[in-house]
């Protein structure tokens, strides 16, 4: 208890200045990703809007207007006729086909906006994971400096030793290996953080030097199930198939369109077989009515099952996906879990190492010590400190993968 109590403390500090650095609201995720991104999303939304109105609309016919002029030349002479409509043929009750194609409409919006919003999210949180994954790698380039300079002071003293008669040539070989592989993973290091870089300007337009990483906060299940896009996006499909279904049963049910239309008629000059005859007035009329159909299709019964089919389908898919996110809840609080032990390890090691290093000072003071151990000591305090900011942005990785589907409405 007594190296505990301090580990713990320092961990609270640590975490503390870890949030002071990498704070962020966590409503504003979407500024990571690049102003034509974000336009072309807003396009998405506008252009759904406009289709799931054009569709909310379809039961409404189109006003038909007619205009027909026609000169007709025989025997000598020249008639002209004129003809003006007005026309409408309008569907006014359909056994709810009307209500539920809206509801149809309304639904298929909701599923196309929610669908906008899971491929938006699916983006900032790739902008997100390079930027972490961006600082992370710095992290590692620093650690793997660190990590050489350790190698090269274990080449110097195998030298020396080598040279004193202490150690055989094998052992010096060993350690120009060492260094020499040390060296090759900071260039493989570094070329990963150029991709990273290139890959995350094609998507933001942040400059990943200045911009600080978003501080994510572990979410509670029934929070991320309430506030699930995803789910949220699989219950706009049920609700869309059932609506659909009810449209496709109506299809086949009485229908009641109302008709009407207005006419005018022009005739001028008639003449029939060479003899004029007088110009008749001008006739306008109404005609009106009414119709009812109902269609006898032998495809209705499989058009209908199979839209029952898909809304039973995508109840079954929705009770799968909330037992999928769960599962992915779980695994993701199993990860960070461990990365917590990790970063708790990292700790214990700098206090062991910071210990050691103290006392090694003191040695080499008094002449004990070369100042070859001083320096490896404290090039592996350096390392553990390092180690626990590297765990600490795995573990916002970690609830990355949540927050990617994670957004709240108000």
């Amino acid at each position: 208890m007594k190296v505990l109590t301090p580990l713990l403390a320092l961990l609270v500090l640590c975490s503390s200045l870890i949030s002071e650095d990498m704070t962020e609201n966590n409503n504003t995720l979407d500024k990571y990703i690049s102003k034509y991104k974000k336009e072309q999303f807003n396009y998405d939304y506008e252009k759904n809007e406009a289709e799931s109105s054009k569709l909310r609309d379809t039961w409404i016919d189109p006003l038909f207007l007619n205009y027909s002029y026609q000169v007709s030349e025989a025997y000598g002479g020249e008639s002209i006729s004129q003809k003006k409509s007005i026309k409408f043929d309008q569907k006014i009750f359909q056994s709810g086909g009307i209500y539920f194609g809206i509801k149809y409409a309304e639904a298929s919006r909701r599923y196309a906006n929610y669908s906008i919003d899971v491929a938006k999210r699916k983006m900032v949180k790739e902008a997100v994971s390079l930027l972490m994954q961006i600082k992370q790698t710095s992290l590692k380039i620093k650690k793997q400096k660190l990590q050489i300079k350790n190698s090269e002071i274990s080449l110097s003293q195998k030298k020396e030793q080598y040279l004193s008669g202490q150690l055989d040539s094998g052992f010096l070989d060993n350690a120009v290996i060492e260094r020499n592989f040390v060296i090759q993973s900071l260039y493989d290091i570094e070329t990963a953080k150029e991709r990273l870089i290139s890959t995350f300007h094609a998507i933001s337009d942040l400059d990943y030097q200045n911009v600080l990483i978003p501080k994510l906060e572990i979410i509670e299940i029934k929070d991320f199930l309430t506030n699930n896009i995803v789910l949220k996006f699989t219950k706009s499909d049920i609700e869309k198939t059932q609506n659909l279904k009810n449209v496709t049963i109506a299809k086949y049910l009485p229908e009641l369109r109302v008709q009407a239309g207005y006419n005018w008629d022009s005739l001028k000059n008639p003449n029939f077989g060479g003899t004029t005859v007088q110009t008749p007035k001008d006739t306008a009329y109404l005609n009106y009515g009414f119709r009812v159909s109902m269609p006898l299709d032998v495809k209705s019964f499989n058009d209908m099952e199979s839209t029952r089919v898909d809304y039973l389908k995508s109840q079954i898919v929705l009770e799968d996906k909330k037992r999928e996110l769960q599962a992915i809840y779980e695994q993701v609080m199993q990860n960070i879990e461990n990365f917590d032990k990790k970063k708790l390890l990292s700790l214990e090691n700098k206090e062991i190492y910071t210990k050691l290093l103290n006392e090694t000072k003191e040695l080499f003071s008094a002449g004990y010590k070369t100042e070859y151990d001083v320096g490896l000591l404290e090039n592996s305090v350096a390392i553990s400190e390092i180690d626990y900011q590297i765990f600490e942005i795995d573990k916002q990785l970690e609830l990355l993968t949540l927050y990617e589907m994670y957004k709240k409405e108000y």
